[in-house]
């Protein structure tokens, strides 16, 4: 997005094509940068804002997700016990192998290996 000024969220919201209650939303659930605010001042909005707004709006559509999925993800990315708890779901379901080890790959490699040189029976 081309450099711009600060702006209050009615104009950001609507440069977005959402409303102001949506960005209030995703600001709440961490999908914008966050913000210093002025006691007594309403949050303004910058060119980065906007940008962290429309790409969050880019993945969730991509990828078929509510906004809140995508916070948690970013939880997930940034919460070593979030991570390591989505990790271990992933391997109880089988959607996620774990590592193989060093050793175990020499092995399967060795095998393949032999299978060209052994005699077949």
């Amino acid at each position: 997005m081309a450099k711009m000024g600060l702006m209050r969220i009615t104009e950001a919201a609507r440069r977005l094509g959402t409303t102001p209650r949506m960005l209030r939303y995703r600001e709440g659930l961490g999908l914008l940068p966050t913000a210093a605010e002025q006691p007594g001042m309403h949050r303004q909005y910058d060119s980065g804002d906007l940008a962290a707004a429309a790409w969050a709006s880019v993945v969730e559509q991509r990828y078929g997700v509510a906004p809140q999925a995508l916070a948690f993800a970013l939880r997930a990315l940034v919460d070593p016990g979030v991570a390591a708890d989505v990790a271990q779901l992933g391997r109880l379901t089988g959607r996620l192998t774990p590592p193989t080890r060093a050793l175990d790959f020499d092995q399967v490699k060795a095998q393949r290996l032999l299978r060209g040189y052994l005699p077949v029976r």
